[in-house]
């Protein structure tokens, strides 16, 4: 179901670093802190209990396998992975690796900001490549080495 008045709906001036035909991944900068994921159900789902188990499996092992690239990748203190969804009930993930020198550290990135902080970018295109091989692959996410 399309919710004209959902900013998740549409894909909006965000970069999509993997898709398929149920939800897409993408990367966004938070002020004060850096880039983090987000995993977005295309359709206008409001509740994980709206999906169906295969629908909810698939889109946690999109969760699991983003949040194991990016610890890979990024090398993060520690992993923050959260689903809100009081702003805009469209069902999706927050992904975000934190690091005790980030602006927030150790509150949530919602919270007031403790410091300036450091901002860690992430290098995009070795995520989107790291992603697609990880889904084609089919494999299972797993602890970095």
């Amino acid at each position: 179901m399309h919710v004209p008045a959902c900013v998740l709906c549409e894909a909006g001036p965000e970069e999509v670093v993997w898709r398929d035909a149920r939800l897409r991944v993408i990367v966004a900068p938070v002020d004060g802190l850096g880039d983090v994921a987000r995993i977005i159900w295309h359709a206008h789902v409001a509740e994980m209990t709206d999906l169906g188990a295969a629908g909810r499996q698939h889109l946690m092992a999109a969760v699991w396998t983003v949040e194991a690239a990016l610890r890979e990748l990024a090398k993060p203190a520690k992993m923050n992975v959260a689903s809100l969804g009081n702003y805009v009930p469209h069902l999706h993930w927050h992904v975000v690796p934190r690091y005790t020198d980030d602006a927030f550290f150790p509150d949530s990135i919602w919270s007031a900001r403790r410091r300036t902080g450091v901002i860690h970018g992430l290098d995009r295109g070795q995520l989107a490549a790291a992603l697609a091989g990880r889904f084609a692959s089919g494999a299972q996410p797993s602890a970095p080495a």
